[in-house]
């Protein structure tokens, strides 16, 4: 999974989390219906954009979910998903932009791509990549040539990039690529007056696509020798920031001027998580739920959940942000139990868990693998120990506060 809006669930409400989790699941179906499982490997967190954008155009119909089956990564649970042509036109761009991103780790010698026969069948996937993009964009009167072609130049520009070249020079063909694909969604909502915004706002986040991925890769390219356009263009990392802050910015003044019939997934994502990315990649983000660091928040946004510290809907605060439902610490209240119930132990300790044998958490440990909670999970029970666990990669990276956007928008 790759991309730059990549949102704390723990921060969003339970209806935009399972709507979150509709379009990211129906771009990952809509690839393996039209072009195969193994197209499935370029669902990305920003291709799902384009499937809210066209949604929040044309409101949620009973027509435009499915029920999906279950799923590894759902902990194998079904769940509705997102189809028709949002999710399609989704699919086809991740695709172009996926074989675009091969090739240029091709042309990198980035990893195993350094060897020949490696690199070759690399760029034979590239290839087909695009065809298939090519073929799904044109079902859907989306031409790809306009993101082949800001492909093709991207490496021209590159080659001769040098100090003193603007570094807007550099991310021009990707702004193009976003432009043309969020202004589509606009055709294929049947509300053309929005694709002139909606080009604009597909502008700046491809602007501000290019600049995060070059500067998370700085320090990686310095020490491969890659290329990288900061580095190039010997542009500073606070001139990196000025111009991520502007395109943010303009973003949200041009989605101001589109109409929408229902945007509250899209007002998160592109008011609250761009953002929230921005500060991640520039070291100004921490997370605060359950304890990682970072400000609690102050007042509330209806689309944004109640975890991530302060007095939260349990009452007193506590180091995970709600405290406790019944007042205060574990053994801390009146008389020693702290309004426990009695099904705690001494003190209000929970019972500590028997281990379980070696079989039996052989089996628990091959489930916990198959739905992914090793490494996704907030929190699971150790399959030997039964002591509790956090998997790898569940902390998020935002400040989980309020609502902080300069948009006169509702629930701000």
């Amino acid at each position: 999974m790759f991309g730059i809006v990549r949102p704390c669930t723990h921060r969003l409400t339970d209806g935009l989390k399972a709507e979150w989790v509709a379009h990211l699941c129906g771009l990952c179906l809509a690839l393996r219906a039209d072009h195969g499982h193994f197209a499935r490997v370029v669902t990305n967190y920003d291709g799902l954009i384009v499937s809210v954008l066209t949604e929040a155009q044309t409101g949620r119909t009973p027509a435009q979910r499915r029920l999906a089956g279950p799923c590894p990564l759902r902990a194998m649970r079904t769940a509705p998903v997102a189809r028709g042509e949002g999710a399609r036109l989704a699919a086809a761009v991740s695709l172009v932009l996926a074989s675009a991103k091969v090739r240029d780790h091709v042309a990198d010698r980035d990893g195993v791509l350094a060897r020949r026969p490696v690199a070759a069948a690399a760029r034979r996937i590239a290839a087909g990549w695009d065809r298939a993009g090519a073929r799904a964009g044109a079902a859907l009167g989306f031409d790809t040539e306009v993101l082949a072609d800001a492909v093709d130049r991207q490496a021209g520009i590159e080659s001769l990039a040098g100090p003193g070249t603007p570094l807007l020079v550099v991310t021009e063909p990707t702004e193009t690529a976003t432009a043309a694909a969020f202004a589509h969604t606009a055709v294929l909502a049947g509300r053309p007056g929005n694709a002139a915004p909606l080009a604009e706002a597909g502008r700046l986040f491809g602007r501000l696509a290019h600049l995060l991925d070059a500067v998370e890769d700085r320090e990686a390219d310095a020490a491969s020798g890659a290329w990288n356009p900061l580095r190039a263009t010997g542009t500073s990392l606070s001139e990196a920031r000025r111009l991520a802050d502007d395109a943010l910015h303009g973003i949200g003044l041009a989605l101001r001027d589109a109409e929408f019939v229902d945007d509250r997934l899209l007002h998160v994502l592109l008011a609250h998580e761009l953002r929230r990315s921005v500060d991640r990649v520039f070291g100004a983000g921490a997370c605060a739920h359950r304890g990682h660091g970072g400000r609690p928040p102050q007042g509330g946004d209806p689309y944004i959940g109640s975890h991530g510290g302060g007095a939260g809907a349990h009452g007193a605060a506590g180091p995970h942000g709600g405290g406790t439902p019944y007042g205060a610490p574990y053994g801390g209240g009146p008389g020693g139990d702290g309004g426990v119930p009695p099904r705690f132990g001494f003190r209000g300790e929970p019972p500590k868990p028997e281990p379980r044998g070696f079989w039996a958490g052989c089996a628990v440990f091959v489930g916990l693998c198959c739905t992914c909670r090793l490494c996704c999970a907030e929190q699971y029970e150790g399959p030997w120990s039964r002591k509790k666990r956090e998997g790898c990669c569940h902390k998020c990276d935002c400040n989980c506060g309020g609502c902080d956007c300069c948009c006169p928008c509702d629930g701000c």
